[in-house]
């Protein structure tokens, strides 16, 4: 049977039936086909990944806002953001969201995970999971204790050549805060370089890491335009997934197990399609109940962001470029030797610091980047200038995905009810000032112009509120809609091996299990919930614990920093 990325016949039964080609499912589609036995299908309702915009790490803002890549999803209306609708993207096509991300490769802290098991992801806490980021990686500068080196994802640091990256670290030390060699290592507090995923000068998507690999065997095959519309049951027991392609409906059977990996969005709403949900939403919408799970959906979770913006007094900053010449030397450059500016994404150094004292590990996330405009690429750089893009990493707002009909074409309803608790509000006056503090410092002095956003008249918590309420923007890491728990909390979806509770043969792999977001991008952990899951389907023996201890700063409950 050919690799195919395309149709594949209606009758084919498979082992294994993975809905969503994203981070997570490219790496189901290779660790479960590797015996060369397991016949695996992916099913995604994207098409191709092969395009310069996506494999070129500086252009990531286009894939991003192009519809060809992105479902296009929006929040409802946010009451505490005065009415605004954020965009919400999320990837379409091979690759999934890792083939339209800003490429940073950050795990999170270790006690997120540690945090994990607290709240029912039995054997999800650091020593359990490091193994399998360790079994995913491979560093350019080789593997150690914490990183890895011969895996499949791409990871290396930027060239550091902006000199305003040296200028954001230094100003960090002189504010009093500490470097780290690697924020994915033993110390994830304080700033350091950013990884990102690049291999030779390229995105290092899921996709190219994992899927292109496994597309070679002749046990898998990839349908993509294929939208799966519903799991098909026997009873309980999940035994394929209806999807649509060319306008005709088509059941690929699974002997095995179905697995969805549409991500926190996607694969609560087939979930629910499907029957498994919070009964009273499944009748409201005519589907008849499978499963009564009211933690489908629910949990939501995701990092709000602004972004810091100073002006600089010397052209250093990527303004220079921002016009049609620039933009042409530096695609030359990367079109014939992938090399120079086009082959970062300058995101190459970053800061994780805690909100006040009394906090035991980072809730404050920075990403410093040479230039003065907007990550999701609708306003543009008008002068040189440079930013911090900010936010807290443990919000304790929760929202919902939810149905709007039965109809798998109408996209879900996506409430985060960002800032709803007044906790969070703190942290992001806490967030303001912590910046400005970091931009006042003597190493900015020869770079440092007015600040453009928030402005420094910004100062009391009335005057902050404002501005965030109208500027601050999603991190685009939506989680926890189908959180790992125990079998008898009410609101978990999934048990610690990724099985869907109340159901059988069917299985979630993807940001939507996390019990609570990391600190941090999520696309590293998605990879490790994919590496994890894996062994989980397949039934192996898990990877030895670590036993590399990490970093908690010893005067957490008194110091700040």
């Amino acid at each position: 049977m050919p690799p195919i990325e395309g149709g594949a016949p209606a009758s084919e039964i498979w082992d294994y039936v993975i809905v969503g080609a994203g981070s997570a499912g490219c790496v189901l589609a290779d660790r479960l086909s590797a015996d060369g036995k397991a016949r695996v299908l992916v099913l995604e309702a994207g098409g191709s990944d092969k395009s310069i915009y996506i494999q070129m790490p500086s252009a990531l803002a286009i894939p991003m806002n192009t519809k060809r890549w992105n479902w296009g999803y929006e929040s409802e209306p946010e009451p505490h953001l005065g009415g605004r609708r954020l965009h919400t993207p999320r990837g379409l096509g091979l690759g999934g969201s890792s083939s339209i991300n800003g490429l940073v490769y950050i795990r999170g802290n270790p006690l997120d995970f540690e945090r994990w098991e607290e709240e029912g992801a039995r054997g999800w806490n650091y020593a359990a999971v490091l193994p399998y980021f360790k079994r995913a990686e491979r560093r350019a500068e080789g593997g150690d204790e914490y990183r890895g080196g011969e895996g499949q994802l791409d990871t290396c640091y930027g060239s550091l050549a902006n000199p305003l990256n040296q200028a954001w670290l230094d100003a960090a030390q002189q504010a009093g805060y500490a470097l780290t060699g690697d924020v994915n290592g033993f110390r994830q507090e304080g700033f350091g370089r950013m990884d990102m995923t690049v291999r030779g000068g390229e995105r290092c998507s899921a996709a190219k890491a994992y899927l292109r690999p496994a597309m070679k065997r002749p046990n898998v095959a990839v349908i993509t335009q294929a939208l799966a519309t519903r799991i098909v049951f026997e009873g309980k027991r999940a035994v394929g997934v209806e999807y649509e392609r060319g306008g005709k409906r088509i059941v690929a059977k699974a002997a095995r197990e179905v697995i969805l990996a549409g991500g926190p969005i996607n694969s609560p709403q087939l979930l629910k399609l499907s029957g498994i949900g919070p009964a009273e939403e499944l009748a409201h919408n005519g589907i008849a109940v499978v499963a009564d799970r009211p933690g489908v959906g629910a949990n939501l979770q995701d990092h709000l962001e602004f972004y810091f913006q100073m002006a600089c007094t010397q052209p250093v900053t990527l303004y220079k470029y921002a016009n049609l010449l620039g933009k042409a030397l530096v695609g030359a450059r990367w079109l014939f030797l992938r090399s120079g500016l086009g082959a970062t994404n300058h995101f190459e150094t970053c800061g994780f610091i805690r909100s006040r004292a009394g906090i035991k590990y980072p809730d404050i996330q920075y990403h410093f980047f040479p230039m003065a405009v907007s990550y999701d690429g609708n306003s543009l750089a008008s002068e040189h200038g440079f930013q911090a893009h900010v936010g807290p990493m443990r919000s304790k707002s929760r929202g919902s995905v939810t149905l709007r009909s039965d109809d798998p074409h109408d996209k879900p309803v996506i409430r985060f009810n960002y800032l709803s608790h007044p906790d969070d509000w703190a942290e992001m006056r806490a967030c303001v000032r912590l910046t400005r503090e970091i931009f006042q410092q003597p190493a900015f002095a020869p770079w440092r112009g007015r600040e453009i956003q928030p402005g420094a008249e910004v100062i009391s918590d009335e005057d902050i509120d404002a501005f965030i309420a109208q500027k601050v923007e999603s991190a685009y890491h939506p989680s926890c809609t189908c959180k790992i728990g125990a079998a008898d909390d009410p609101m978990a979806v999934v048990d610690s091996e990724l099985r869907v509770i109340g159901v059988e043969r069917l299985r979630v792999v993807d940001s939507s299990v996390m019990p609570s977001v990391t600190t941090g991008n999520l696309n590293a952990p998605s990879i490790m919930i994919g590496e994890k899951g894996a062994d989980h389907i397949l039934g192996k023996g898990l990877l030895a614990p670590s036993n590399a201890p990490y970093y908690t700063a010893p005067d957490w409950e008194t110091a700040q920093r």
